[in-house]
């Protein structure tokens, strides 16, 4: 299983800007749900290499958080270029991510 890259406050911005799809999935290590959606995500990372999916830990990345509205976790935004186009709130099963990467794609 792939395992996801972590973004900090310092290279956010650089890590949504590149190219393609990002999945930014921003969690907490105390979230419970959050603990469940982290393997799917990996699982879907080693699967598709059209999509790029990495985790922000709101703890230890809290501006990259602020600036993109997150009040809940776990939390999934979708950029492109820079761009928020989708996101997701909650556990939600790995054919609707899918589903969501496809469609943003």
């Amino acid at each position: 299983m792939a395992e996801l890259s972590k973004v900090t406050d310092a290279n956010f911005q650089e890590t949504v800007a590149g190219g393609g799809l990002v999945l930014v999935d921003f969690s907490a290590t105390w979230c419970g749900p959050c603990k469940k959606l982290h393997p799917l995500l990996a699982e879907i990372q080693a699967e598709r290499s059209d999509v790029r999916i990495v985790t922000v830990d709101i703890q230890e990345a809290p501006d990259a958080a602020r600036t993109c509205g997150v009040m809940s976790v776990p939390q999934v935004h979708f950029f492109k270029a820079g761009k928020a186009v989708d996101k997701f709130i909650g556990l939600q099963a790995k054919a609707k991510i899918l589903e969501l990467i496809d469609k943003n794609l």
